[in-house]
């Protein structure tokens, strides 16, 4: 009895955050002071700075919220949608699902630290599902590489396939065109950006006999031909046309006009019968070749190299009656072209040795 009544007289109460009982009146006052406390420890502790540049990083926060993307790849910006993103199961659709971290900077674009510059074909490839790929085989390769990085599988083992044809079938990098008509050969000259020397060779057309030394002579032309075309391989465009009616002739090109000209067949009247006679004028073949390198690039728009290019095909004077220069128009207003040919006619008799031969024009 006496028990029950001290624990009566004993206070309602609870211990507080100091150990120190309290009665109950005073536990909504320490319940507060707590409160208040842990609000005051919360906010004096000391918050992070975000990324230098002001970017902020989205641990797997992913990109499947939005529709669009907006893609900063070492400075190349790029703009798509995360539908083409996630074509294949790549690097990229793990960045839009949120299995990869990505970076936003702080107008929004994610930041991938890699070069940008074979970025968009990497874009075009997921959009498409194929892509031209370039002829160079070190752009490939580096193709290869960002292929590899995203580990988008197809454009890898395109590149593959790529790089095995360029190993098994080995392609020459000088290639001559042939003309195969002259609606053709107009187009090409006019849309090729580098000079262009053609080589005009029908020896079907040829209705007479050749003289002794014409064959040795067309075979020199046709070897001057493939070692000029070697020798400024990328620079001039050489093409070969075996459908006109000059036996060996060649023209030279700039910005889609015709320059020069050097015809290398004569006729030669002999005592029964008349006779083709071919040469191989090598040194005047040459000369025009880089007369017309003026040309390269647009080099010869200017002034300048008008003059520069007219002057030097007025300096070489070759033999008497073997050069004339025709107006391409009427008025005089077109840029002349230099017609380089034999004009005259020789009449002998190869077979008499010792006999004066006569020349005719």
């Amino acid at each position: 009895m006496r028990r029950r009544l001290a624990l009566r007289k004993q206070p309602f109460g609870r211990y507080g955050a100091n150990g120190l009982f309290a009665p109950f009146n005073t536990v909504a006052h320490l319940m507060s002071a707590e409160a208040s406390a842990g609000s005051v420890a919360s906010e004096s502790l000391p918050v992070p700075p975000p990324p230098a540049g002001g970017r902020e990083e989205k641990a797997g926060a992913g990109l499947a919220g939005s529709k669009y993307v907006k893609l900063n790849v070492g400075g190349s910006l790029h703009y798509t949608t995360v539908q083409t993103l996630c074509k294949e199961d790549s690097m990229l659709r793990s960045m839009c699902n949120g299995g990869v971290e990505v970076t936003i900077d702080s107008e929004g674009w994610v930041v991938l630290d890699r070069c940008g510059r074979h970025f968009g074909l990497v874009l075009n490839f997921l959009r498409d599902g194929t892509v031209p790929l370039p002829d160079s085989q070190r752009e490939i390769e580096e193709i290869l590489t960002e292929a590899q990085y995203y580990r988008v599988q197809g454009l890898v083992q395109h590149c593959h396939a790529a790089l095995k044809k360029r190993t098994e079938g080995f392609e020459g990098t000088c290639r001559i065109p042939m003309i195969t008509s002259a609606k053709e050969e107009q187009r090409m000259i006019a849309t090729c950006r580098k000079p262009v020397v053609k080589l005009q060779n029908n020896r079907g057309n040829n209705k007479y006999s050749y003289t002794s030394n014409s064959d040795d002579n067309l075979l020199k032309n046709i070897e001057l031909f493939d070692k000029l075309g070697l020798r400024f391989n990328g620079r001039v465009l050489f093409v070969k046309d075996v459908l006109g009616d000059e036996i060996c002739c060649w023209s030279f090109y700039g910005e889609g006009r015709k320059i020069a000209e050097v015809c290398c067949t004569s006729i030669v009247y002999a005592t029964e019968k008349k006779q083709t006679k071919v040469e191989f004028p090598e040194a005047r073949i040459f000369e025009e070749t880089l007369n017309i390198l003026i040309y390269e690039n647009g080099r010869g728009s200017g002034p300048g190299g008008v003059a520069l290019l007219e002057s030097g095909g007025v300096s070489s004077s070759p033999g008497a009656g073997q050069s004339e220069e025709e107006g391409a128009g009427a008025g005089g207003g077109d840029r002349r072209v230099r017609r380089i040919h034999v004009r005259r006619h020789i009449m002998h008799d190869e077979r008499g040795h010792g006999q004066q031969t006569v020349y005719k024009d």
